[in-house]
């Protein structure tokens, strides 16, 4: 287990990603991923309300709700559920009363009487910092959220929040949640320095890239692939990005585990790190999780996919 920032949340360090759950996953398979996760020692979720309002027929919160049932069904125990505000269609945006709004929804949804970590997700230019992080401060005041993070946001926003936060008295966030993998390495810049400064713990998401670091895209070409990041994901299969794909596999079988679980290990290792965000949608694809979290690479192999993904890829 690891400790997010400042907090007393002891997580396994890797959070199954929720956002597939009533999307590519349906209720029993999402049961069935969860059983398995938690089963192998995992105990911490991600989610939003958002998911998965983008599928047709969907009005947000889906996800949520499967995981409400779960937890309801299951009752397990020492499990910390991270959702997120900002983008459900009824709750757009975080001026104070949306916040407050959302969080209520998102708490009757998932069952709960408190949420264990609670990200603003994509930053609002139309409402004040200031209202926001006491929105977010009051939310802890009145027990519906234990602590508090930030998703999307620029080291910029991220260090004025924390700074408003202290002027306001209230609670500061823990956690960041940033687009963060070995394909996609530019928050290393910034966001990482202030994480680690701050004690921040990384909550990185995509993870995988979108599925590319599985090392099932092989090629530009997204055809013949059914899964709906297909797209996105083959755009990195680029010779630099088979190049990292090619010595993740190496290192991967001297470890005796898969592509996925290497290129998570090694996230893992990075400064700031607590867990990084990955999703199943079949069964099967659970064990890679595990593999990840529980794979420690040696400074030599981090050194060495530091070295081969030294790229930014174009228009990423």
């Amino acid at each position: 287990m690891t400790r997010i920032g400042s907090s007393d949340l002891d997580v396994f360090p890797l959070a199954l990603g929720g956002n597939v759950f009533g999307w590519t996953a349906d209720r029993d398979a999402s049961f069935q991923i969860l059983d398995a996760f938690h089963a192998g020692g995992g105990n911490f979720i991600d989610t939003a309300d958002s998911y998965s309002a983008w599928v047709p027929g969907h009005t947000g919160g889906e996800s949520e709700a499967i995981i409400g049932e779960w937890l309801a069904a299951r009752r397990p125990e020492g499990v910390t559920v991270a959702t997120k505000v900002s983008q459900h269609p009824d709750f757009t945006g975080l001026a104070a009363g949306n916040v407050r709004a959302a969080a209520e929804a998102s708490l009757q949804r998932l069952g709960v009487s408190q949420i264990d970590l609670y990200y603003a997700h994509f930053d609002d230019a139309a409402t004040p910092l200031e209202e926001t992080v006491a929105a977010f401060g009051q939310l802890v005041t009145d027990g519906l959220v234990r602590y508090t993070a930030v998703s999307n946001y620029s080291a910029e926003r991220i260090a004025a929040w924390v700074r408003i936060a202290r002027e306001l008295g209230v609670a500061e966030p823990i956690a960041i949640q940033p687009h963060y993998n070995l394909v996609h390495r530019e928050i290393e810049q910034d966001i990482v320095p202030l994480a680690v400064a701050e004690n921040l713990s990384l909550v990185p998401y995509y993870a995988l890239a979108k599925g590319f670091l599985t090392g099932k895209y092989r090629s530009t070409d997204a055809e013949g692939h059914v899964s709906p990041r297909a797209a996105g994901a083959s755009r990195y299969a680029t010779p630099q990005g088979l190049q990292i794909i090619d010595v993740l596999d190496r290192i991967g079988q001297d470890h005796g585990v898969s592509i996925a679980a290497t290129a998570l290990a090694w996230l893992r290792a990075k400064p700031g790190v607590v867990a990084p965000i990955a999703s199943a949608s079949k069964l099967a694809q659970v064990d890679d999780l595990l593999d990840g979290a529980r794979t420690d690479l040696t400074a030599d192999e981090v050194a060495t996919l530091d070295n081969v993904s030294e790229w930014t890829p174009a228009d990423m």
